[in-house]
């Protein structure tokens, strides 16, 4: 039966470029001199400080203007809290999303559902969600109509098979 899967990847290292990028550009720009502005990449998150909340929304936009030049989606991530940090200055975690969760794939699957194209079935496979049909064209319309659907998460398509 022909198949596909749904999953949620970044590309880390495209990430990892980007982060490079922007810390980059942080120490060389002159609005930031004198700011210590930091934008540091961790486990599955991106750390930014800098000497004020202004300037930490600064910090971000350069950080999404390089990771959009890298074609990594802004779904992808998700902003923490503006902390306070030592000496009055702001710091803020960026997580970044790897995989699709449970809500995310019922509600996808429910999306399937109600397509109504015959034959369409789903199930969740850890944090990736596959899809099978009786016929490919059936499957081609499903990935034209997830798409569509903004769900909050960038969607991929791997592993189609006939």
């Amino acid at each position: 039966m022909p198949s596909f899967d749904v999953v949620s990847e970044v590309d880390l290292q495209e990430v990892r470029n980007a982060v490079d990028q922007a810390s980059r550009e942080l120490a060389n720009r002159f609005d930031f001199k004198g700011t210590e502005s930091v934008v540091e990449l961790k486990e599955n998150e991106i750390a930014l400080e800098s000497a004020s909340e202004e300037r930490l929304k600064a910090v971000a936009q350069v950080l999404e203007e390089k990771l959009v030049k890298r074609k990594v989606s802004l779904k992808a991530i998700d902003y923490g809290k503006v902390e306070e940090a030592s000496r009055g200055r702001a710091r803020q975690t960026v997580a970044l999303h790897v995989g699709i969760n449970d809500e995310k794939a019922r509600e996808i699957g429910k999306f399937v559902k109600t397509l109504g194209l015959k034959g369409l079935q789903h199930q969740v496979q850890g944090d990736q969600l596959r899809v099978t049909a009786k016929k490919r064209d059936d499957l081609q319309a499903a990935i034209q109509k997830l798409r569509e659907h903004d769900f909050g998460v960038p969607l991929q398509f791997t592993n189609f098979r006939d």
